[in-house]
This record gives C-alpha cells, sequence and structure tokens, in this order.
C-alpha cells in the first residue's frame, strides 16, 4: 500500500527534470529559463504524435509570453500533422468546452493559471474537454525524452487556421443550466476582477447579459499583471473588497490568470475563502440533485462534509489536483465537485473548473435563496482553520511520508495524498507539497485552542521525521 501511496509523488520533481515534464496541473517553468520556444516546439511535437495528427484547438491567456509559446506549439503540433485551430485569447473552461462542441481531438492550452507572470505552461486536453490523466501525460513524456516523435513529410504536415467565436458558444452554455430569470429580477451589481486576464473577455459580458450592472476592475488584458497577480487570495483581493464597499456592490467576482477559478467577496466587503463559498454552491446543487455523490480534494474543509452528509449524499475525497478531482467525477457519475482554492465543476455544464460559470451560480444562489452571502456565510458550520508550511528537502518526502503513514496506522484516516487524520473535534492533513520543497500541515477544529493543539501535533509529527 505504501508504494502506491508514495508513487503519486512523482511530481515533486521539477517539470524539465528527470524525464518529467508534468506537474499537478500541465507543463509550468519560467519563461526563457525552463520554458524556451524549442522546448516547447519539442513539446508540441510529442503532443501532436500522441493525437496522431488529429484536430487540435488552441488558445492561451494573456501573459506576454503567451502568443510566443503558442506560435511554438502549433509548429511542433504541424510537424507532427495535426490540423490547429487558433483560438487566441480565451479562458481555459472556455476552450475545454469548445473542444467537445466542436468534436476536436484535444486542445493545448498555454497558461501558468495562477503563477506570477515570470511563469508560463501548458496543459493538454482530450476529447471530452478535461485535461487528460497522469498515465496520458506518461505517454507524451516517453515519447519527449526518447525523441520517438511523429514528423511528417513536407506534404502531410498539418495546416494552422483561425477559430474564432468560441466565447459566443461558451456564454450561450453556461445560461443553459442557470435560472436567467432569477437573477434579472434582483438586479445585481457586481464588481469583476479579471487579474488583467483572461476572464475579461467572458464574466463581466455574460453578467450583464444576465442583467446585472457590473464595474471591472483590472480588466484590460496585461501579461504583465499590473492591478494584482493572478492567483486570487486574501492578501491580492484588497483592491477589489474596497471597490465592492465603496459602490455598494452585492458581490465580489476575482479570477485567476485563466479563469477556470472564482474567489468571491461579501457585500459587506469581506474576501470570502474557496472552502465556504463552494460549500455553499454546493449545498444548493445538492437540493436540485438530491442523493448525489461530491468529489474533493483532501485538502478541503470538513464543513462540505457536514452540509453533504447533512443533504444525505456522499462526499468522496481525492488528492489534491483539478485533473484528479475530474477524473474521479466521471468516474462515479457525479453531478459536483470543488476546490478550496475556488475551483467549481459542475458536471451537466462540463466536469471541469469553470470561473464563469460559478460567477453565474453563485448569483443564482443569491437570487434564489433571498439572503446575502455573508448571511449565508454565518450558517456554516464553525471551523477553526490553520495552515502551516515546513520546509523539506524534494529527496526527504517520500521518507517522511513512510514514517507518518506508519505513525498514523492506528488513527482514523485517509491516505489518498498525504496523511489526513480525523479526530471528534478536527482534523490534520500532513501532505508533501507538489509544487514546493515542503510538507503542507492543515489543520481544522471547532475551537482555536483544540486546533493550535492538533496543528502542534501534527507539526511535530513532520519535523521529527524530516
Amino acid at each position: 500500500m505504501h508504494n502506491t501511496i508514495l508513487n503519486q509523488y512523482c511530481s515533486w520533481l521539477s517539470p524539465m527534470s528527470n524525464r518529467i515534464l508534468f506537474g499537478t496541473n500541465g507543463i509550468r517553468g519560467i519563461v526563457n529559463e525552463e520554458l524556451t520556444p524549442e522546448f516547447v516546439t519539442e513539446v508540441g511535437i510529442a503532443v501532436g504524435t500522441y493525437f496522431n495528427a488529429g484536430n487540435i484547438l488552441i488558445g492561451c491567456d494573456s501573459r506576454t509570453s503567451s502568443i510566443l509559446f503558442t506560435r511554438s506549439a502549433v509548429s511542433g503540433l504541424a510537424s507532427a500533422g495535426c490540423n490547429i485551430y487558433e483560438v487566441g485569447y480565451a479562458p481555459t473552461p472556455a476552450i475545454q468546452f469548445a473542444v467537445k462542441h466542436f468534436k476536436m481531438d484535444g486542445a493545448v492550452i498555454i497558461t501558468a493559471s495562477h503563477n506570477p507572470p515570470e511563469y508560463n505552461g501548458i496543459k493538454v486536453v482530450a476529447g471530452d474537454g478535461v485535461e487528460i490523466p497522469r498515465e496520458e501525460e506518461v505517454k507524451i513524456e516517453e515519447t519527449f525524452f526518447k525523441k520517438k516523435f511523429s514528423r511528417r513529410k513536407w506534404n502531410e504536415l498539418g495546416k494552422a487556421v483561425s477559430f474564432p467565436g468560441i466565447l459566443d458558444v461558451y456564454k450561450e452554455a453556461i445560461k443553459k443550466h442557470i435560472d436567467s430569470e432569477a437573477i434579472r429580477e434582483k438586479n445585481f451589481k457586481v464588481v469583476i476582477d479579471p487579474a488583467n486576464s483572461v476572464g475579461a473577455l467572458v464574466t463581466p459580458y455574460l453578467l450583464r447579459e444576465l442583467g446585472c450592472s457590473v464595474i471591472t476592475i483590472n480588466a484590460q488584458l496585461d501579461g504583465n499583471f499590473p492591478g494584482r497577480l493572478p492567483e486570487p487570495k486574501p492578501k491580492t483581493l484588497g483592491g477589489l473588497a474596497k471597490t465592492v464597499r465603496a459602490t455598494g456592490a452585492d458581490l465580489g467576482i476575482a479570477h485567476d490568470g485563466d479563469a477556470d477559478r472564482c474567489f468571491f467577496v461579501d457585500e459587506l466587503g469581506n474576501i470570502c475563502l474557496g472552502d465556504k463559498t463552494g460549500t455553499i454552491i454546493i449545498d444548493y446543487i445538492l437540493q436540485r440533485f438530491p442523493n448525489s455523490v461530491v468529489v474533493t480534494p483532501i485538502s478541503s474543509s470538513r464543513m462540505l462534509e457536514d452540509i453533504v452528509k447533512r443533504r444525505g449524499s456522499e462526499l468522496l475525497w481525492t488528492e489534491v489536483g483539478s485533473t484528479m478531482v475530474s477524473k474521479r467525477m466521471k468516474e462515479v457519475n457525479s453531478v459536483i465537485g470543488m476546490e478550496d482554492n475556488g475551483g467549481i465543476f459542475y458536471a451537466p455544464h462540463q466536469p471541469v473548473r469553470d470561473g464563469a460559470l460559478a460567477s453565474a451560480l453563485m448569483l443564482e444562489v443569491l437570487a434564489n435563496s433571498n439572503r446575502t452571502l455573508s448571511q449565508m456565510i454565518d450558517q456554516l458550520p464553525k471551523y477553526f482553520i490553520i495552515k502551516e508550511r515546513i520546509d523539506c528537502p524534494n529527496e526527504r518526502k517520500q521518507k517522511v511520508l513512510e514514517k507518518l503513514l506508519k505513525q498514523t496506522e492506528n488513527y482514523r484516516r485517509i491516505t489518498v495524498d498525504g496523511v489526513k487524520v480525523f479526530f471528534e473535534d478536527g482534523s490534520v492533513l500532513m501532505r508533501p507539497s507538489g509544487t514546493e520543497a515542503i510538507y503542507r500541515v492543515y489543520v481544522e477544529a471547532k475551537d482555536e485552542e483544540r486546533a493550535r493543539e492538533i496543528a502542534n501535533w501534527g507539526i511535530s509529527l513532520v519535523e521529527e521525521n524530516l
């Protein structure tokens, strides 16, 4: 059992070392250091070989390097015989929806999502619109490192054409799953902060079409991210919170760099954590779909478990990573899933993170509940949460995990990703980061003193095994 768990952590290795390309969400690296045009071109050839000269969509976020790497990837895909349909700047979920809607074989998305501006990355999407699973990533890695490229002859090269119009198709698809009339009747005032990236191309227009009065900040595309860094979190959303308060808005919405995630600010200007707003949306959806299965990573709060059980439904924990949630949702035919970083997965639309869909769903919740967001958050189960980081060299992570598994084997626990130990009045997750040389310790309990007690236990357990 231990070996199976330990094998999940091959993503500790940097994307460009030790014959591993893909991390938790695609390939990421610093521009012109780890991620160069030459490197991306060869990745494009490997991906094109994997898709066997298929029809591929390609799009990107607003980073300064996105067009550079789009061109590189197009060259590689064409070399392998793929026909490429270029959508330009677009949110990741819009591209994912278009893949399935237009019956493409797959997609390549040039984005580093929430990473700082010096980074970029590559996501590879299958024909169903979901990022390819780890077992398929391995096939691309093998092709890349062994140079087993399917380079086509001069008269078999792929062609690249412009493919506009996917954003309108995407917006209309979202509307089919939303109670538009309920939202229109409320005449909501909404402030949207798309982080100078591609969320600006969809969410403001979608919400105006739903009858909202929309105010935008940081809405011009600018890969330098002058308004704020692209990861939405409390310390980056002060400007949004101030604007909500100053304008008397009903809701604030913030996206990450590729607009597949969504953070909310309530009508009082309070920045809301993703696990709380995600739990509110899931509670609402479970009233529509009783006896459902909800999927979430092991890092999510137990408040979600409390709500799911209250609704008579089942909660399934997965490894951390959006692809893990999507994969599990498909396997168990789940209606909805969430991540505590602001990711909402709504399968009737598509089983992937979708920031614009999450925005519209939250407005529907507000419209039909006749309560404000702050009122709904006040009614959630209360937990005190502590999050700590412990430095740990990458080469030590497996040894530490092995010792933690042995030391906690007599506790009630889940080991799908690290070790999460449950107590009657709290829990602690001890998990090696997939992107940094650290262990993360996530603790929650019903009162602050108990949360600190559990945190001290978890921290000491990790530290004694370093």
